[in-house]
């Protein structure tokens, strides 16, 4: 074990396989840790609630850790078998890849002895990948004043929420949708019908999950309040009917709200909900080399309100072309500065 946390065991070669060379196993031990709003669950302590659906384990409400549970229960079993020939073999378990591979950049030279690796991060069973997707993680912030809230205000709270969401690597190209851009679509249009304010968003949580949830406080003029109503029943028929297929379980609720005294000012609000809906989410170009790959992808991951009056929106860049890579965050960035960010 070193000072990092990352693991390595090393299993000897069976009987005349020592000549062979070293192969290194190599999985990551932590997990996204997402759960749905309406679920208690603790990741550090509590254990994850299974549910076998046909051919599939998954879990109720939250992440299911197969990523990388998979490669760990791989590397495991090759360690415990005991009918297996091989040549020498070396398992390595690293810490925190999910924030950034601050484990695998913590290894030394020269404490694993093998000349191959073979990465066992991968969902698709009998195949091996040859290359590796770049990442870069684009964060825009606002600063914005409170303003009071005037008052024959109607305070509502809508939530978006039954997404599947999915990792912004492996699912970015199934076309489910993004809550955090649902939302600001609906907000965005209540804005410009009438004199709203937004007094809180949050949605997201992790840069490399695609968000499920997210929801708005906002108020408006207590005569605008059954248009808001009729509004947000046809926003939702839309919305579900463009995500039947990928999101069936899509949900969008309207409350009503206890009223708040303060709110985003409305100078920051415009800019912030237009730099959303102008940030590109999804796949944005394909392999010309291989068939189905996603080459080029950005995902709107989070939506959040920091102290010091600012609102950070966290985006993320993946792809298998450094400089498509780059292209992308400054797309990404373009829009922030266009938008005051």
């Amino acid at each position: 074990v070193d000072k990092a946390g990352n693991v390595l065991i090393r299993k000897p070669a069976t009987q005349g396989k020592e000549h062979l060379q070293t192969v290194i196993l190599q999985s990551h031990v932590d997990m996204v840790c997402e759960k749905n709003s309406d679920v208690t669950h603790d990741f550090l302590n509590d254990a994850i609630q299974i549910e076998i659906d046909g051919e599939w384990m998954k879990a109720k409400g939250t992440t299911l850790g197969a990523d990388n549970g998979i490669g760990v229960a791989s590397e495991l079993a090759v360690l415990a078998a005991t009918d297996m020939e091989h040549g020498p073999v070396e398992c390595l378990f690293t810490v925190d890849e999910e924030t950034g591979l601050t484990g695998a950049f913590a290894l030394k030279k020269g404490v694993m002895n093998g000349d191959i690796l073979l990465n066992l991060d991968s969902e698709d069973e009998g195949e091996l990948f040859i290359g590796c997707a770049g990442g870069i993680n684009t964060v825009g912030t606002f600063h914005y004043e409170k303003v009071s809230v005037p008052t024959e205000y109607f305070f509502f709270k809508v939530t978006v929420k039954g997404l599947k969401g999915g990792h912004s690597g492996c699912d970015i190209h199934l076309g489910r949708g993004n809550a955090n851009k649902i939302l600001n679509r609906f907000l965005t249009q209540a804005a410009n019908k009438c004199d709203m304010y937004l007094c809180e968003i949050d949605g997201g949580n992790l840069h490399n999950a695609i968000p499920r949830e997210a929801y708005a406080i906002c108020a408006v003029p207590n005569e605008a309040k059954h248009t808001l109503c009729a509004d947000i029943n046809i926003f939702t028929a839309e919305i579900e009917d463009e995500y039947s297929v990928a999101d069936p379980d899509l949900t969008i609720i309207l409350e009503s709200e206890t009223p708040h005294s303060l709110a985003i000012d409305k100078n920051t609000v415009t800019r912030l909900l237009k730099t959303v809906y102008a940030l590109p989410h999804g796949v944005y170009a394909m392999s010309q080399d291989i068939p189905d790959l996603v080459e080029t992808s950005t995902n709107v991951a989070s939506i959040k309100m920091k102290k010091n009056n600012t609102i950070c929106i966290g985006t993320s860049q993946r792809s298998s072309i450094i400089s498509a890579c780059k292209n992308m965050a400054t797309t990404v960035r373009s829009v922030f500065e266009l938008g005051g960010a």
